[in-house]
């Protein structure tokens, strides 16, 4: 049994995470996990797709988040924005336009939407491809290209993004090549019987929590636990077990595409500020079967339906039964 190198974790920075995952909560009931999906993606730096049917708490888990961590607390201010996506929808509103200046005389440069630190981009797969691919660059570059200038986006940008089944109507599949910049793609889902209950009982005091939910976390803070996550300590037999599972969806006889290596470094982020979420300084072997699905799910073409309901299952599974035996902790 290996004992791991790191020093617990300081108790502020703990204290910090459960009190934006407790926070969220106050708003969505019965989502826990969900909830630790969206900060593990946003303490690694990525973006998250979440998809499902309509009313299921999407856009409210969206904005709740985005309100604990938006706002101004000791001069920092985190800018929240939201878009709606539409058929009718175009580039410009997401990048923003040049506009004469009658001061001036000139052309001035009026930014869009997309210059922010939290995007909440909702129903996205309403909007047409041309449009879906306006977040491309800024996703994976963190920049904006306008012409011939480029801007730099801040720092801190992270994209909560939502999706109605691509089966309905008036929906538009995204892009593969955009796929692959989120990080995460998770499943809402309905609560079970009881909590759906309590809604019903308390709902009346749920929409008033979300309009008053505080800041917990500033600009600092987040920037500061996303260098954290960063540190968390990962055993050579994890980051093989990675190495493992993104080879195998290639060779698998049921995945047409499997994932690619920006996916398994994607894998690797999420797994360390997954430990870190769950207040850990290191990557525990049951990580890997917690969010392995999440990350690598949505890169991946299938060649049947059988395989999309098993192969990536069988793939996980047999190298969590490899790590098992190796107890490394």
């Amino acid at each position: 049994m290996t004992e791991p190198v790191s020093e617990p974790l300081s108790f502020d920075s703990t204290l910090a995470i459960h009190q934006l995952v407790e926070n969220v909560e106050k708003v969505i009931r019965g989502k826990r996990k969900q909830i630790e999906m969206v900060v593990t993606c946003l303490l690694a730096g990525g973006h998250i797709l979440m998809e499902d049917n309509p009313g299921t708490g999407k856009t409210v888990l969206a904005r709740a988040l985005a309100q604990c961590i938006s706002g101004e607390r000791e001069g920092e201010h985190v800018v929240f924005k939201r878009i709606q996506f539409t058929p009718d929808l175009l580039p410009m509103d997401l990048i923003g336009t040049h506009i004469f200046d009658d001061t001036n005389k000139a052309f001035i440069f009026k930014k869009g939407p997309l210059f922010c630190n939290v995007l909440l981009a909702d129903e996205i797969n309403r909007a047409s491809p041309k449009v879906q691919s306006a977040l491309l660059e800024a996703m994976a570059e963190q920049q904006i290209t306008v012409g011939d200038t480029t801007m730099k986006l801040e720092r801190l940008f992270f994209t909560i993004a939502t999706q109605n089944p691509i089966e309905m109507e008036g929906t538009y599949p995204l892009p593969a090549a955009q796929l692959d910049r989120f990080y995460m793609k998770i499943q809402f889902g309905y609560v079970n019987e009881e909590a759906e209950l309590n809604i019903y009982r308390e709902y009346l005091n749920i929409a008033k929590n979300l309009v008053e939910l505080q800041q917990v976390l500033s600009m600092q803070d987040i920037l500061a636990l996303q260098v954290m996550a960063g540190e968390v300590f990962v055993h050579e037999e994890i980051i093989k077990a990675v190495s493992h599972i993104v080879r195998q969806t290639r060779d698998h006889q049921d995945i047409s595409l499997g994932a690619s290596t920006r996916s398994g470094i994607a894998f690797l982020k999420c797994l360390r500020a997954y430990a870190l979420v769950k207040g850990r300084t290191y990557v525990i072997e049951d990580d890997v079967k917690d969010i392995a699905r999440e990350v690598l799910e949505h890169r991946l073409i299938y060649r049947n339906k059988e395989g999309k309901l098993k192969a990536l299952d069988s793939i996980i599974n047999k190298e969590g039964e490899r790590l098992a035996k190796l107890k490394l902790y």
